[in-house]
């Protein structure tokens, strides 16, 4: 991995779980870490729910669109997670590729999307854990 890893989340609309955990990966790892995400039926815009979710927890997604997936996507990124849909990412050597086995926030309210968030979040602080701990403050 380089120094700044790169991270793409895929998720077939990109509308919904893999619109989270980019914003959960940026607003936590701040720059220490490049973040994507695509989708291989990119939907028409992210899901309303989603986006007033991560308002609650002061994280704005409003502006964000759906994306599509592309194999130049997944050649710069180091790791390339799917959202357990389904969706699979060109194999591509020395990647590493995970499946969060995550529930689909599709037509679903607010209340049930805020725990699907919670747990993006957790995988989110553990992966940052494994690929871009925070580095120590330099003492003076």
């Amino acid at each position: 991995m380089a120094d700044k890893p790169s991270v793409l989340f895929v998720c077939v609309h990109n509308a919904g779980r893999s619109q989270m955990a980019a914003a959960w990966l940026t607003h936590l790892a701040g720059d220490r870490v490049e973040v994507r995400s695509a989708g291989s039926a990119p939907g028409a815009a992210v899901n309303p729910a989603a986006v007033e979710a991560m308002a609650e927890v002061g994280i704005d997604i409003s502006r964000e669109t759906p994306k599509l997936l592309t194999v130049d996507a997944v050649q710069e990124s180091d790791v390339c997670i799917t959202m357990g849909c389904g969706d699979t990412c060109p194999v591509f050597p020395g990647k590493r590729y995970l499946d969060w086995k995550l529930e689909d926030p599709a037509g679903q309210g607010v209340e049930a999307v805020r725990p699907i968030r919670d747990e993006i979040k957790t995988l989110v602080e553990g992966l940052i854990a494994e690929i871009a701990p925070a580095r120590p403050e330099a003492r003076a």
